[in-house]
């Protein structure tokens, strides 16, 4: 029987820190799944879900957190029988951008919970904004509406706080 285990693995980037996870994972008969990882403020961040047999996974829990002797901190959570099911509902795309300030997802992440949407990825960082004029925030995330939740009902709410915010944005159901 296979086991999935999902972690979150931080430290100072530098070259090979990938390859110290991608080592331990196959050493202990694991596989790769699947990831997200960058870079962010000199830190390397990392989440990754990977598949073990289950006789394994203390084995391979253990040689992951040994990775802390070389500078990464490696925080695993084992997926167990009663975990979550894929909840039913549409995918959408949310675009935003506008002058940074502090509370923007804030604000933006209040109007999904007061609607149940569940953010299923999210990216965001702060640029220069074209001739001059300040550093911008942008953020894109896809989100799962509830089938019991209208699009257009979510994207009201938004739009009522966009002003507020002095953000543009846009979600609309994704593509694909």
């Amino acid at each position: 029987m296979l086991s999935t285990l999902v972690m979150t693995v931080i430290g100072a980037d530098r070259p090979g820190l990938v390859q110290l996870v991608a080592a331990r994972v196959a050493d202990h008969g694991g596989n790769w799944l699947e990831s997200r990882m960058c870079h962010l403020g000199g830190q390397f961040a990392g989440l990754l879900r990977v598949e073990v047999a289950a006789e394994r996974v203390d084995e391979l829990v253990g040689a992951l957190h040994r990775l802390e002797k070389d500078g990464l901190r490696v925080i695993v959570h084992t997926e167990g029988a009663g975990a979550l099911t894929k909840a039913a509902g549409a995918v959408a795309v949310l675009e935003l951008v506008g002058q940074d300030r502090p509370g923007i997802l804030r604000s933006v992440s209040g109007v999904f919970a007061a609607h149940g949407v569940n953010v299923e990825e999210l990216s965001s960082e702060r640029v220069s904004a074209p001739m001059g004029g300040g550093i911008l925030f942008q953020a894109r995330a896809t989100v799962l509406v509830p089938a019991t939740v209208k699009l257009a009902a979510v994207r009201a709410d938004l739009e009522k706080i966009a002003a507020d915010l002095m953000v543009d944005l846009t979600i609309a159901p994704a593509k694909g």
